[in-house]
Parts: C-alpha cells; sequence; structure tokens
C-alpha cells in the first residue's frame, strides 16, 4: 500500500544494547526498592507459608550464586590497600569480629530470646561484611577503598573466624557442628567468590557484559532466602516477630555507635570512621541465613532475615545524613554494589 514505509529490520547489535538498557533499568529499579520488594515477598511468605516453606534446600545455592556475583564484581586493586594502610584495615576487620558477635549475643540474653534466636543472632554478628556496605560508604563521602577491602578481606577470614565464633559464643545453648559451619561457608561463599575472581581475570570482557544482570540476580536471590526462611518459621515468627525485629535494629545501631566510636578512638580520618562504622554495622545476613538454615533450624534464620531488609533502610539513612553533613571527600570509586543503591545488589 502507498504511504506505509517498513522499518528497516534492527541489527543484533541493536538488540543487544536496547536488552542491556532495559536490564540496567529493571536492576536500578529493583536496586532502589530492595527493601519494600523483600518487605511485600516476606508478607506474601507469612500469609501462604505452605507454598514456600519447602524450599530450603535451595538457600545455600541461593547465596553461592550471589557470592559468585560478589567475585565477578572484585578487581586486584581493590585489595591494594591491604599494603597501603595495613593498620586501618586490620583495627576495622578486628572491630567487626569483636563488636558485631558480643552485642549479638549480648542483645540476645538481655531480651531472653529462646536458643535458636540466640544462635541466630550470634550468627548474624559473627558474619563477614556485606556487600551493600561499599556503596553505602561511597555515598557518606566516606573511605570506600578501606571499606572494599573491609570487605573482601573479612569474607576470605570468614571460614575459620565464623564457625570459631559461633561456637565459642552460641554452643552454650545448642550444638554447634564447628567444622560443618567451615565447610559450607569455603562451599557457599570462598568457592564461589575465588571463581568469580577467576572469571573475571579469564574473561574480562564476557564478565563486563554480566555485570548489569548481576544486581537483578542477587537482588532475587536474597528476596527468595527471605522466603523461605520467613515461610519456613512462620509460627515463631508470628509469636516473637516483634522481639526479633526489636533484637535487629538494636544489633544494628549499635554497631554503627561503637564501630564510629571504634574508630574515633583509635585516630582514623572522619572517612574512615564512616567506613568502619558502616562496615561493623552491615553484615552479610544472606550468608547468616544459609548457615542458620543449613546447620540449625529456619527460626535461627528469622534475625538474619530481618537484618537483610533492615540494614539497608539504616544503611541509606545514614549514608543521607553523613552526605549532606559533609566534612569528607570520597576516596575511590566503589568496586562493589549493592542494592541499597539504585546500582547494586543486597548483602
Amino acid at each position: 500500500m502507498r504511504g506505509l514505509t517498513v522499518a528497516p529490520p534492527r541489527s543484533a547489535v541493536e538488540e543487544v544494547w536496547t536488552t542491556v538498557q532495559r536490564l540496567r533499568t529493571i536492576s536500578a529499579f529493583t536496586g532502589r526498592w530492595f527493601a519494600l520488594i523483600v518487605l511485600a515477598a516476606g508478607a506474601l511468605a507469612l500469609a501462604v507459608p505452605s507454598a514456600f516453606s519447602g524450599g530450603t534446600v535451595a538457600v545455600p545455592w541461593l547465596l553461592a550464586l550471589i557470592m559468585l556475583g560478589m567475585g565477578m564484581t572484585l578487581r586486584p586493586a581493590d585489595f591494594v590497600v591491604v599494603a597501603r594502610r595495613p593498620w586501618a584495615l586490620l583495627l576495622g576487620v578486628a572491630a567487626q569480629y569483636t563488636i558485631m558477635p558480643l552485642l549479638g549475643l549480648g542483645i540476645a540474653l538481655a531480651l531472653a530470646l529462646p536458643p535458636l534466636l540466640v544462635a541466630g543472632m550470634v550468627l548474624v554478628g559473627s558474619a563477614p561484611g556485606g556487600t551493600a556496605s561499599n556503596v553505602m560508604v561511597y555515598l557518606s563521602r566516606g573511605d570506600t577503598a578501606l571499606s572494599v577491602a573491609m570487605t573482601s578481606v573479612s569474607t576470605v577470614l570468614a571460614p575459620v573466624l565464623t564457625p570459631l565464633l559461633v561456637l565459642l559464643l552460641a554452643g552454650q545453648f545448642l550444638p554447634v557442628d564447628a567444622g560443618g559451619l567451615f565447610f559450607s561457608i569455603v562451599q557457599i561463599v570462598l568457592v564461589p567468590v575465588l571463581l568469580g575472581l577467576l572469571l573475571r581475570w579469564a574473561a574480562p570482557r564476557l564478565v563486563e557484559k554480566c555485570l548489569d544482570a548481576l544486581p537483578l540476580v542477587s537482588v532475587a536471590g536474597i528476596t527468595a532466602v527471605v522466603v523461605v526462611v520467613v515461610a519456613a518459621s512462620s509460627t515463631t515468627l508470628l509469636s516473637v516477630g516483634f522481639v526479633v525485629v526489636l533484637a535487629v535494629v538494636l544489633h544494628n545501631v549499635l554497631g554503627y555507635a561503637l564501630g564510629y566510636g571504634v574508630a574515633r578512638v583509635c585516630k582514623l580520618d572522619v572517612p574512615g570512621r564512616r567506613a568502619v562504622s558502616i562496615e561493623v554495622g552491615m553484615q552479610n545476613s544472606g550468608l547468616a541465613a544459609a548457615l542458620a538454615t543449613t546447620h540449625f533450624n529456619p527460626t535461627a534464620a528469622l534475625p538474619a532475615a530481618v537484618f537483610s531488609v533492615w540494614h539497608n533502610v539504616s544503611g541509606s539513612l545514614l549514608a543521607s545524613y553523613w552526605s549532606r553533613k559533609g566534612g569528607a571527600a570520597h576516596d575511590a570509586e566503589p568496586a562493589v554494589t549493592a542494592p541499597g543503591s539504585a546500582t547494586g545488589r543486597p548483602a
């Protein structure tokens, strides 16, 4: 017919570029609304727990996928701070692995939580730093290079320190298989992270093309973990839900405060204090949920599930406050991103 024109077929390059742009848009949306997405998913699991409670076996695999993504985002430059400023890094990691485990135990005992929830609080406190913290530190005008190094080093140390701390602090309340925890962390954290690093070294161009999908994959993974945990422990959550939320909020907020205080006493500059504060207060709650589900009971994973939502909310608020307050400068661009912002992935 006259007057009609047919658009030329789009090239393969144009199709790929359109797909990438859509993926970026979806990832930005899920990152920006991560906390609300997880909250809504948790409410759905609480309403119809029977539909999701059978998925506990998938929790470790979901966490392994997330940690693979973390490894793919890391670069050798992220570890340079280890040689440049070992004192600040040592201080931060030591603060993280002492303040948070002891706080978790103290708060659980103060609130008279049952043994499984005590173990869950200790597990959250004994987990390494969460990757969401890196973007929070960047947004707060903190020392991003120190933040990334703390997350990376605490993750590498987790197979040894996390089982040891859980055994020492929670072993008095219920049996703790420290050896099983060690092998689980190696399998679902260390191996995937090292594999991700290897992939980035061996096929950097391919990995770069996949980076836009990682926030979406990680948000989906954490959401699935929360859904399964809430569904499998819905009865306990309905009876002690408020107390668990209170315990998690206290754990997180006091972690921020004590982390900042330790860094200040040890004469770190303002960006360093902000980095240590956020790194101490924000944990890899996904790992804690996976370990609790595998080695204890879904009830023990409840603190981690609540922490997954809350620390992204509190971290964003703290970063916003410090960003408006000023008084510091970015130390480096963030190498790892997280869904607490529009560009990242969860912890």
